[in-house]
């Protein structure tokens, strides 16, 4: 029998032979990894683990960006530890944004529930694709990619959005770059803003230095 014969038999031996885990709900007792969460004892679940009620609720809106998110991520919603997706409800009051912004680790898909928002994203080659959405439409944002949504109508706006995450990660721009002890120095030679412009930014959002 030839080497490369033997290899896919040995391959198919280890497959057949693997044991094949239907959910890993998260121990949230016990540390993360860079693979999720440990398991929870399968003996110790119920149909209350696979099932997650905070998105019905509306988030609080009163802030600087008249936004809110409410997640289903592992830390929330342990269910869908390993499992490669999450969940959302994003919250745009009145002139309401979700400033630029990343999610390292997983897509995005957006859609309107109620309202009006104007979404888009940047691509790695600066091209922009942004369109004004409503109720019904849905938009994909890729990993990685800065993107940003704001309430371009009237009235309050509801989307719902998932990830190809249980937990894709959140970095926005503007606080990475001015709500932490960078200093001003430093924002100014890597942006080309003024000084002034970056303390007072700085200043909004809780910056020092």
């Amino acid at each position: 029998m030839s080497i490369p014969i033997l290899l896919v038999f040995s391959l198919l031996f280890v497959a057949s032979t693997a044991s094949v885990q239907d959910f890993c709900v998260a121990d949230l007792s016990k540390s993360d990894t860079p693979s999720g969460f440990p398991c929870k004892d399968a003996k110790k679940l119920s149909v209350d683990d696979f099932v997650y009620s905070g998105l019905g609720v509306a988030g609080n809106t009163t802030n600087l960006i008249k936004a809110a998110v409410t997640p289903a991520f592992t830390a929330q919603f342990p269910g869908v530890n390993g499992l490669g997706i999450s969940m959302a409800r994003l919250d745009l009051a009145t002139g309401g944004v979700i400033p630029m912004h990343t999610h390292p680790g997983g897509s995005e898909v957006l859609v309107v529930i109620q309202g009006t928002i104007c979404a888009g994203f940047i691509s790695s080659a600066n091209s922009v694709y942004f369109k004004t959405l409503y109720k019904g439409d849905i938009m994909v944002f890729p990993q990685g990619l800065l993107h940003f949504q704001i309430n371009s109508g009237k009235g309050p706006a509801l989307a719902f959005v998932s990830f190809s995450s249980p937990v894709p990660g959140l970095q926005i721009t503007d606080f990475a770059l001015f709500a932490n002890d960078l200093p001003t120095e430093l924002v100014v030679a890597t942006t080309f803003l003024d000084a002034a412009v970056v303390k007072k930014l700085k200043g909004v959002l809780g910056g020092t230095n």
